[in-house]
């Protein structure tokens, strides 16, 4: 039996404040007060017999057993908006949404030949396609926020409740405006990028651990002028308009490269490899919309292979 004490709100509080890792954001957003937030956690914590969170300094942090709980209240919460989503389509007639994550890798290179192919179908879904970093991305599908996440394979220790399907591998490139003094035959790009702004992926990015084992391999400890960012229309800009040094994932400026606009470093980046690929929930059952759009990222993925 389910303790009757368990309530909708203590699961929707309880998501939010881990989300959050603060009370007063988390009463913002679920338009309560702060003290209202606080007594709905105590009464979780005392109907599950353990504290989910815990003082951190002056903030908080989830205990493991919040850690636990949270994977068992965000898949509930998956499932609640997944059924009112399925009522309202009986009643409407319009198709559950579709919430989808996509890294820059994949938003410029996957996701509109994907979403070509997925309008086709004609489901009448309603699409949510979002960009940001990995760890935000997972931490909105783990709490049911996103259907699906598209990017890179994060680390194992972060993959705990999801599936991955592998779609294809990609390498980070050294990208250069056309006509970059780098660019020029003989001369030492590793001992001589330091001269140059070089913009670098953040450290809560996926691919930023593979950059710094490159360049550490490569005898660069620093970057003196070192910009970081995950804004591609930022780096895409910065970089067309100064002789600056994107040290990006290639999907990113594949285009860009075919078309002339920017070049890649003649640098062997091949130990950067990474697969790419889908990321669900483990306990998900995908909607048809959801299916179809999956397959459909597939084959775009596919056309992608073709043409390395």
């Amino acid at each position: 039996m389910i303790d009757s004490r368990v309530k909708f709100r203590h699961l929707q509080t309880f998501v939010e404040v881990a989300r959050q890792k603060s009370v007063m954001k988390a009463a913002e957003l679920l338009y309560v007060s702060q003290p209202a937030v606080t007594k709905t956690i105590r009464e979780l914590e005392e109907a599950l017999g353990v504290s989910v969170f815990e003082r951190d300094g002056r903030g908080i942090k989830i205990t493991r057993y919040g850690e636990v709980f949270l994977r068992y209240a965000g898949a509930a919460l998956t499932a609640l908006r997944q059924g009112i989503d399925s009522v309202s389509q009986e009643y409407s007639g319009n198709a559950p949404p579709v919430r989808v994550g996509a890294l820059p890798t994949v938003s410029t290179r996957i996701m509109p030949q994907a979403m070509a192919l997925f309008l086709k179908e004609e489901t009448g879904s309603r699409i949510k396609i979002v960009t940001g970093e990995n760890a935000v991305l997972l931490e909105q599908l783990r709490v049911g926020d996103l259907d699906l996440v598209v990017g890179r394979l994060a680390a194992p220790e972060k993959m705990t409740g999801f599936s991955f399907e592998h779609l294809y591998s990609e390498q980070v490139v050294f990208t250069v405006r056309a006509g970059h003094p780098l660019l020029a035959a003989g001369q030492s790009i590793f001992a001589g990028i330091g001269a140059y702004p070089v913009l670098m992926p953040t450290r809560a990015s996926i691919i930023r651990p593979f950059v710094e084992q490159f360049l550490i391999a490569n005898g660069i400890a620093t970057l003196p002028n070192q910009i970081e960012t995950v804004s591609d229309s930022f780096g895409r800009a910065f970089v067309r308009s100064s002789d600056a040094v994107w040290i990006i994932s290639a999907g990113v400026v594949a285009g860009d490269i075919a078309d002339g606009k920017l070049a890649a470093l003649p640098i062997d980046t091949s130990e950067t490899r990474g697969p790419v690929g889908l990321t669900i929930r483990a306990d998900a059952v995908p909607s048809l919309p959801l299916s179809i759009l999956m397959q459909t990222i597939r084959e775009a993925a596919n056309d992608v292979l073709r043409h390395q």
